[in-house]
């Protein structure tokens, strides 16, 4: 067959009940169900050109510059899928993708650049008349998984639920599926991204995971996180915003509880983190804001607000957190529309 191309962008997303733990079976599986909300202005646009070849041959640019380093982990996801799409074993497969956000400021580009990738390999299968479209968004969603774990979230929006889970039906270990029963409130909440710490993370997710295993609090754990998917559900559905910042803030501080008392342990807030933490936390009680704060495995904050706050939330962000950010850094963000196709 001739050159295939196909071009994608797709969103990262931010955890509101946190997947940190695999089962012992299979690969990348979740020991918990987890939910997300699907970002809008930070994503991976991905374009790939696959052509026939002896053997597989793979090579990648990042905002144009080649990146070696990156064919490990790219050459592992292909491995896991080569039995989906043989032809990969088989193709000489460019890659060329870029952030809409900075590299390196610390946002974790796994979930949108891996979703991405996923997308356009589904494409290319379609192409080949391999995969019906109609079975497209979960595949990708499915192959993604095999990526990077968050990575399935992102194929869905606004929300993305992954995990088996009692009371979200038709919910699944192996794809995620699209949560869209939820308030207007919920629809265009906003995220504003607030940069602590730039740098690479200290603890790679991997290593996160595995030290859930024998965690002395991991069983319970991942009973509470059970919970907190029901208490969600719920609160989406019903516009319920104190419960929502219940169960996301504690969440948070959960996931953070659980790498300071894991072997070895780890303390990935900074001063900073605190500082922002407390300082939304004595305007929401000041001025009854109904604000809260998420965090991923790092010190940077994700500032959560309805959009109608946008305005002052906005003015709050450059009078009082700002300081807090590495060189004054933040990225405005918002709930988004998903992936689109862009060949």
């Amino acid at each position: 067959m001739s050159t295939l191309r196909s071009k994608w962008e797709s969103p990262s997303n931010i955890a509101l009940v946190k997947y940190w733990g695999k089962q012992p079976e299979g690969v990348q599986l979740p020991a918990n169900a987890s939910i997300s909300f699907t970002l809008s202005e930070s994503k991976t646009i991905t374009a790939i050109d696959v052509s026939p070849a002896e053997q597989r041959e793979v090579k990648i640019w990042l905002d144009g510059d080649l990146k070696p380093d990156f064919l490990p982990k790219i050459e592992t996801f292909f491995d896991r899928i080569a039995e989906q799409f043989p032809w990969l074993d088989t193709s000489l497969i460019h890659i060329d993708t870029k952030n809409t956000f900075p590299y390196g400021t610390g946002i974790a580009s796994s979930a949108s650049s891996m979703s991405a990738l996923a997308l356009c390999i589904c494409d290319i299968a379609v192409q080949r008349h391999e995969l019906q479209e109609s079975e497209m968004m979960s595949k990708a969603s499915e192959i993604a998984r095999l990526g990077s774990g968050s990575a399935c979230r992102s194929i869905y929006a606004p929300l993305a639920e992954w995990g088996r889970h009692y009371d979200f039906e038709g919910s699944s270990d192996d794809f995620a599926t699209p949560f869209i029963d939820v308030s207007p409130l919920f629809k265009d909440f906003c995220d504003t991204i607030l940069l602590v710490d730039s740098g690479q993370k200290e603890v790679s997710s991997t290593i996160g995971h595995a030290l859930i295993e024998n965690h002395p609090f991991g069983e319970k754990r991942f009973e509470l996180a059970t919970v907190n998917m029901s208490k969600i559900k719920s609160a989406l559905e019903n516009g319920d915003l104190d419960s929502f910042m219940k169960v996301v803030e504690s969440e948070a501080l959960m996931l953070h509880a659980l790498m300071m008392t894991s072997d070895p342990y780890f303390i990935l807030m900074k001063a900073n983190t605190l500082a922002i933490i407390e300082k939304i936390w004595a305007e929401r009680g000041k001025n009854k804001r109904k604000w809260c704060f998420t965090l991923d495995a790092g010190a940077n904050v994700h500032f959560l607000y309805p959009a109608e706050d946008e305005q002052i939330a906005k003015s709050f962000v450059d009078k009082e957190l700002k300081q807090y950010c590495q060189n004054g850094l933040y990225i405005c963000d918002r709930i988004g529309s998903g992936p689109n196709k862009l060949i």
